[in-house]
């Protein structure tokens, strides 16, 4: 019997944006962020940046050999080119740009993409199919429209501070970009809706995010509780108004973990778990909110329990109980996570000014047409001659732009 010929394999199937091109005008950290998400999807992300004031990601936190490893991971996967955009020449080599472009996204102060004529108007007349995604502290209008707006303010205005830490200290900023990270997955977001709308009307159309909206989102129902109840809820540290026990523990090897008992059957087996059974009949003990209630009675039990016990077998008491418990890992115990390494949620990336060079992967999973890392960030205008000579400008049109100092 002849054997069946074997069947090809399918070629790989191309990334779901493969084709999108993207024109980040943006800088410090949302805008950036969106075109990033989007990059690791398949979009051309053709990062713009000034000729002598290249985006500050760049020279953010720590660098190694004079390179920021910041704009290494927010860079990624981005073509970079420089524009002067205030001079008529690089106006007008943006408007070029924008005419093969999908998306452009840009964080300017409402009004200064109007002063140099490259608003609403001028960029959807050169490509009426063009989404403008425009990232700013307080949005296009209002009082505070034209205020400078970072995340640390965002994360002031919108309650998150005056949520966090402890009640008896300061009102607690994140060590981090939070606010910028929240409003850089929305405007990813907001962008795809835009293409959708698209696909159906033919049309493009603005995006306007504002930093302090996708941070007051994220905190939950406080608004409609404040409407409804007048309720404003306090600091309480770790612990929640909501449910308990829930917090960080000491371990008797001097590490934490985290516990949380949002669900009736889990903090019924935590308790039975640290011996304290009887607590389940505690009239009060039904509800997360009666049990917040008794915070300190808990606490003291689960508290207690894990304090004489090491990390290792607290971990294992709880899995075998079946209750939530997670170790306080700082970058070094994530980078040795099993759970992120099945995840493959940490890469590596071969950079040819760094060598391999790990960074968190592509923020998802898709099972057919996966996202990836084809390289971190670029050097500052690296590709400016390949990006703008497939626009059509000759080696001598490049050279008047330099000498006028457009790029």
């Amino acid at each position: 019997m002849t054997p069946p010929e074997p069947v090809p394999a399918a070629p790989p199937a191309a990334p779901p944006l493969d084709g999108l091109r993207v024109l980040d005008l943006a800088t410090l950290f949302a805008g950036p962020l969106a075109a990033t998400l989007l990059g690791d999807f398949g979009a051309d992300v053709v990062k713009v940046e000034h000729p002598r004031k290249p985006d500050p990601s760049r020279g953010h936190g720590p660098s190694k050999d004079g390179v920021g490893l910041w704009w290494k991971v927010l860079g990624r996967n981005k073509r970079t080119i420089t524009l002067d955009l205030s001079t008529p020449r690089g106006r007008d080599t943006l408007l070029r740009l924008v005419r093969t472009a999908d998306v452009v996204v840009e964080n300017f102060r409402p009004g200064t993409l109007e002063k140099w004529d490259l608003g609403w108007p001028e960029l959807s007349a050169a490509n009426p199919r063009l989404v403008l995604a425009r990232v700013t502290g307080f949005g296009q209008f209002g009082p505070y429209a034209h205020r400078p707006g970072f995340g640390t303010l965002a994360e002031a205005m919108s309650g998150f501070a005056a949520l966090t830490g402890e009640p008896d200290a300061a009102p607690t900023l994140p060590p981090f970009g939070l606010a910028d990270s929240v409003a850089g997955l929305t405007t990813a977001y907001a962008i795809m809706t835009a293409l959708a709308a698209r696909d159906r009307t033919g049309q493009g159309q603005v995006v306007d995010t504002a930093l302090i909206e996708p941070i007051l989102a994220a905190l939950g129902p406080h608004p409609t509780w404040y409407d409804q109840l007048g309720y404003v809820q306090p600091r309480t540290g770790n612990r929640s108004q909501n449910n308990a026990p829930r917090g960080t523990y000491l371990t008797a090897d001097g590490t934490w973990v985290a516990v949380s008992t949002s669900a009736q059957s889990v903090a019924e087996r935590v308790m039975v778990l640290v011996g304290r059974p009887d607590l389940i009949d505690a009239p009060w003990f039904a509800t997360g909110e009666g049990r917040a209630r008794h915070a300190d009675v808990l606490d003291e039990a689960v508290g207690g329990w894990i304090a004489r016990h090491s990390r290792a077998d607290v971990l294992a008491a709880f899995e075998k109980a079946e209750a939530a418990v997670a170790p306080v890992q700082d970058v070094r115990d994530v980078m040795a996570d099993p759970q992120y390494q099945a995840l493959s949620t940490v890469t590596t990336v071969d950079d040819p000014e760094l060598g391999p060079l790990r960074m968190q992967n592509v923020l998802f999973r898709l099972s057919a047409t996966p996202g990836a890392i084809r390289w971190a960030g670029r050097p500052h205008g690296a590709d400016t001659e390949e990006v703008l000579t497939g626009l059509g400008l000759t080696p001598a049109d490049l050279a008047e732009l330099r000498a006028e100092g457009a790029v």
